[in-house]
């Protein structure tokens, strides 16, 4: 099949099936699903199609069950290839006789016909989709209040946001990049941007870090050579930040291949640490550390506006697995440091059972966050803690959703 942009169509479909009917990442699916294409643009446009439908699911399959005179199956491969039609027609801009040359091919008999008349429809309707996309109910309630500013900052991906390795070059970084900054050693450019291509990237003057998976290791400050624990570390952007700050950094990953990248970066940007291949659960270290940093595993529904597939595969027993964790994590982290240090605990996740409730069961001291550690915009909790959330900042582009607390032993 030579047609061109057949092939992403056909990667994508491969990445929504695994995502919504095997329960995998985005990024896992599209390591299987892409292997067989060699173009990068159809590798990215397959993730961007993919993308898009996981982003807009529900309103897609609003507008597919609207022009259907019986319902289709939810795993129907046609209400699957519609959902690209459609992505590929309203958010993608691609003209409709594109959209159906490559979609149909995806199918054929009486489904090509039934999505060819679905996808038809809908054209004459000019059909529109919502300004917000619209949250699983599941997911909507658990937000809560939060569910409409967070649901209105997931429309569009987010741009690019870069770390500096030196805060102090910030206004020239910001001006040779042509982006703007929120916070000192933050560069925010718009998406789309080859990271690879940018002035200062073999010069190793920053590493790509959304400003809110900054703001952890922001909180324990300059290290002024006092040592630092790094644990769940991967893929190293707080090591980079801690390193850079002036901290000795020991930096604990269990993922061989992930440690991997961090020592790749470290040595891009020219920066030293201590990487150390262990489990967390299992590991025990030699003496105590002035600070530790936990950016534990979590579920991760706070990167939605990247990773789309969390709205759709992430429920009860996946949140309950990570606290499971995270406690046990925590318990640990909160004996490895010297009196009067601190510990910072981190998840990039929205939900309550992954952050405050974690919080709520340390032993150690609570070290309130203040406002004025933080960008212009955000605010602690009255407990001292930090939620972000994509509905914040949205005038500068939004953030990723993260809880932070901080104690002191």
């Amino acid at each position: 099949m030579d047609i061109p942009g057949f092939p992403a169509r056909k990667g994508a479909l491969k990445m929504l099936d695994a995502v919504l009917n095997r329960g995998e990442t985005l990024d896992m699916a599209a390591n299987g699903a892409l292997q067989g294409i060699r173009s990068g643009p159809d590798k990215a446009l397959a993730r961007a199609l993919a993308g898009e439908a996981l982003r807009w699911l529900i309103d897609l399959d609003a507008l597919i069950d609207s022009a259907t005179r019986l319902p289709l199956a939810p795993d129907a491969k046609a209400r699957s290839v519609l959902r690209l039609m459609l992505a590929g027609w309203l958010r993608l801009d691609t003209p409709p006789h594109a959209v159906i040359a490559t979609g149909l091919e995806l199918l054929s008999g009486g489904p090509r016909r039934l999505a060819h008349g679905v996808f038809s429809a809908l054209v004459r309707q000019d059909a529109k989709l919502p300004a917000v996309p619209t949250l699983p109910p599941q997911v909507a309630e658990r937000w809560a209040g939060r569910a409409p500013a967070i649901a209105s900052g997931l429309a569009v991906p987010p741009p690019l946001d870069l770390s500096l390795r030196d805060p102090a070059e910030t206004a020239l970084w910001a001006e040779r990049l042509d982006g703007t900054s929120l916070a000192p050693g933050h560069v925010r450019l718009a998406r789309g941007t080859a990271v690879e291509n940018l002035v200062g990237f073999d010069a190793g003057a920053w590493w790509v870090q959304d400003l809110a998976a900054s703001l952890p290791a922001r909180l324990l400050g300059a290290g002024a050579g006092r040592r630092v624990l790094d644990l769940c570390a991967a893929p190293g952007g707080k090591t980079l930040q801690l390193a850079a700050a002036g901290w000795q950094v020991t930096a604990v990953e269990r993922s061989a291949k992930r440690a991997e990248r961090i020592d790749q970066n470290l040595a891009r940007l020219n920066l030293s640490a201590e990487v150390v291949i262990a489990d967390a659960l299992q590991w025990q270290p030699a003496e105590p550390f002035d600070a530790v940093l936990l950016d534990a595993p979590c579920t991760a529904t706070g990167t939605a506006r990247r990773h789309p597939d969390v709205l759709h595969r992430i429920g009860p027993r996946q949140i309950a697995e990570m606290a499971e964790l995270q406690a046990a994590l925590l318990a640990r982290a909160a004996s490895w440091i010297k009196p009067g240090g601190q510990l910072v605990y981190a998840v990039c996740s929205l939900e309550q059972a992954e952050g405050g409730a974690q919080a709520q069961q340390v032993s150690l001291k609570p070290d309130p966050i203040r406002a004025d550690e933080l960008p212009a915009g955000l605010s602690p909790s009255s407990e001292g803690w930090l939620r972000t959330d994509p509905g914040m900042l949205a005038d500068a582009g939004g953030l990723d959703g993260f809880f932070v607390a901080r104690f002191r032993a």
